[in-house]
């Protein structure tokens, strides 16, 4: 009888502590993330056939091309895992690997507006139509993953919850943050002119 009363003691006090909310708020945080994953193995794979098409075109700038094959490949070859999410400096190697993809493919995009074949060319307008979707979707999983993590770690940080957190080891995860704020602060040069 007294066991089924500690039990019940104990259940009833876990109940009240946030345990059950750190559980759910964790798997929130981890399908998030997979989310995000996901789309950018979407723009992973859209790379492939984008780089077959453009490497068609006579005269493509092979320095361009490089720089986004070997892009990709390093943003591949980070591993991630779940403990991602708990390990800072993983989070970052993950982000600047995604950051120098993203910015070869924008190098790729820019420097294709020289070649009026390539622009015609149906199958590299329906790649970069997709590739544009995806950055979209990268960008919305990027936000419910922050907003995940948010959730998560005003629980972790909030009283009395924080004290569960520390009991359980529920740390605060880190979020995706901005590479270089000093440079986004600097609005982009356009430059119309032809090479």
């Amino acid at each position: 009888m007294k066991r089924l009363l500690a039990c019940l003691l104990l259940a009833a006090s876990l109940s009240g502590c946030g345990y059950n909310e750190f559980q759910t708020l964790d798997e929130q945080t981890k399908t998030a993330w997979s989310e995000v994953l996901n789309q950018y193995q979407r723009r992973a794979d859209l790379i492939s056939n984008l780089v077959a098409t453009v490497k068609g075109e006579a005269g493509f700038e092979q320095d361009t091309l490089t720089r986004v094959v070997e892009a990709r490949a390093k943003a591949t070859s980070v591993q991630v895992t779940p403990e991602t999410l708990n390990d800072p400096q993983a989070l970052q190697r993950f982000q600047q690997a995604q950051g120098e993809l993203s910015s070869a493919l924008s190098r790729l995009l820019v420097v294709s507006e020289r070649y009026p074949d390539l622009k015609a060319n149906q199958g590299f307008r329906d790649l970069r139509v997709q590739l544009e979707g995806t950055e979209n979707r990268i960008t919305v999983a990027r936000n419910r993953y922050i907003q995940a993590v948010q959730d998560y770690n005003i629980k972790a940080r909030s009283f009395p919850t924080n004290l569960t957190a520390k009991v359980f080891g529920y740390q605060p995860k880190p979020s995706f943050t901005v590479q270089n704020e000093a440079a986004i602060s600097v609005p982009p040069t356009v430059d119309f002119g032809r090479k």
